[in-house]
């Protein structure tokens, strides 16, 4: 969908669709033409609306408009908080995207409690999202809207405002892409497909490239996790290196993201039941937001050094497959005891964050995972845990989450907790049983990031919607990421 922001006056502009939120009982904006307003007016006193949250009510040739018909949408007798606002948003745009609305008008509100730029940005990104479809795979999709463009409207001109929704839609798009890759099917996502959407990012954007590092090759330099759960496939493993040089490298040195790729997870050994195993396809959840949060960087041109690292494969059964009492020894030399082999998220995760400190020597690196069933548990699905070594970074990732409404929520990596990854065989067990068992995933990460600040993101809760038609990938925590990327910025 194409995004605009004017400011043309109201009683010329042509658009299918004006939308007006109101609040209950609210004045309605000296903005709109008197006429146009002495029929709200006559409109709401005949009881057709009056503001309640989530209303919402059509009227058609609007006196005093050029546009076709207005739709009112109600708010509520309060103001509403930011996800509110955003849900609203969301609403309205599937409800005009089923009417026979090309162009669509939406009026900004200086005073609601979030600013301007905040609105036309958020609410870019939002309306971008609302329109998403992942259809590929039907032989008779069903009828696409006809909603091609959204124009924001505020009374004066402010460049900022169209700089605000070039952001939110660079952003969208690097939504809708960790979308695609995260609902694609197992049979065609995997890890070499993986390592192609890589290289044509690096083909679309000068300043990216891109090296892939073969399941061999990792075995050579040491990767023994990561390869202890890539050779039960017949699906080679890939540790896919992204990086983006919107700035020169210095001293201080490169911001990594690190994800999780399984692009199926069966468990392994240990196998998972059966039940729902088809939704094991989104456990390369971190991937998808690590690839989606490059290419928002990369459409927004923004100027940071970044580095993503995506550690890519299958979690499959097969005779070489690894067993639980495996031992095997990381690239960081540290030795695990694989007790439970559908703890293989963190296997994979460890090699990952080692490479990327030792080739590139980044000053942060954030790792994202949907690595915990625990982590549903404890925070369902509107808030993703956020683990972290540096009150700072992680203070700055809560911020960005709060900023654009996808939601995190510290955790703790007390050192008491660290005792129940003790083995009796090895540096660490790879599970710390049944007790915080997203905090103690956290803590096995912990030891492969001791000199950096680091940042884990458990996303399992919040990266999928599970059960039914509604079910898909949602594509966070790419906004928190990429915003979290621009306040470094």
């Amino acid at each position: 969908m194409d995004f605009a922001v004017s400011n043309r006056p109201l009683d010329k502009f042509k658009a299918d669709a004006l939308i007006l939120v109101l609040g209950k009982n609210g004045d309605l904006p000296e903005t709109l033409p008197e006429s146009t307003r002495d029929q709200l007016t006559r409109f709401i006193k005949a009881g057709d609306f009056d503001g309640s949250k989530g209303q919402m009510s059509w009227l058609h040739q609007p006196e005093g408009l050029t546009a076709a018909r207005l739709l009112l949408v109600g708010r509520g007798d309060k103001q509403p908080s930011d996800q509110q606002w955003q849900g609203l948003l969301r609403s309205t745009v599937k409800m005009v995207s089923k009417a026979p609305v090309k162009h669509a008008l939406w009026l900004l509100d200086s005073d609601l409690p979030q600013n301007l730029a905040w609105q036309a940005r958020e609410g870019t990104r939002v309306a971008e999202e609302s329109t998403y479809r992942f259809d590929q795979y039907r032989s008779k999709p069903a009828p696409a809207s006809k909603l091609s463009k959204w124009t924001f409207w505020h009374a004066q001109k402010d460049t900022a405002l169209s700089k605000a929704s070039k952001i939110g839609k660079g952003v969208a798009d690097g939504v809708n892409l960790a979308r695609d890759l995260g609902n694609l099917p197992p049979n065609d996502c995997y890890p070499e497909y993986l390592s192609g959407v890589a290289r044509d990012l690096g083909k679309q954007y000068e300043k990216l490239t891109v090296k892939v590092i073969s399941q061999a090759q990792a075995e050579k330099m040491g990767m023994g996790a990561f390869v202890a759960v890539a050779k039960g496939s017949e699906r080679q493993g890939q540790i896919i290196v992204m990086e983006y040089k919107g700035a020169k490298p210095t001293k201080q040195g490169p911001v990594a993201l690190v994800g999780k790729g399984i692009t199926f997870d069966t468990g392994g050994i240990s196998l998972k039941p059966g039940a729902n195993m088809d939704e094991m396809k989104y456990d390369m959840g971190g991937a998808s937001s690590v690839f989606g949060s490059v290419k928002t960087v990369c459409e927004l041109d923004l100027p940071i050094h970044l580095v993503a690292v995506v550690a890519a494969a299958e979690n499959m059964p097969d005779g070489r497959a690894s067993r639980p009492g495996d031992i095997v020894k990381t690239l960081s030399g540290q030795t695990v005891e694989i007790l439970n082999t559908d703890a293989e998220g963190r296997l994979v995760l460890c090699d990952a964050l080692t490479y990327v400190q030792q080739k590139h020597k980044p000053h942060t690196v954030i790792d994202v995972a949907t690595l915990t069933g625990a982590c549903v548990v404890a925070l369902g699905a509107h808030a993703q845990a956020v683990y972290a070594n540096d009150d700072g970074l992680s203070q700055a990732l809560l911020a960005a989450g709060q900023e654009t409404g996808d939601r995190g929520w510290p955790m703790p990596l007390w050192d008491e907790y660290q005792g129940q990854l003790d083995s009796p065989f090895a540096d660490m067990q790879n599970i710390g049983g049944p007790k915080a068992g997203s905090i103690t995933a956290a803590c096995f990460l912990s030891r492969f990031a001791k000199d950096v600040k680091w940042a884990h993101l458990d996303i399992a809760g919040t990266a999928w919607i599970s059960g039914g038609m509604s079910k898909g990938a949602t594509g966070r925590p790419v906004p928190m990421l990429t915003r979290f990327l621009m306040d470094q910025c």
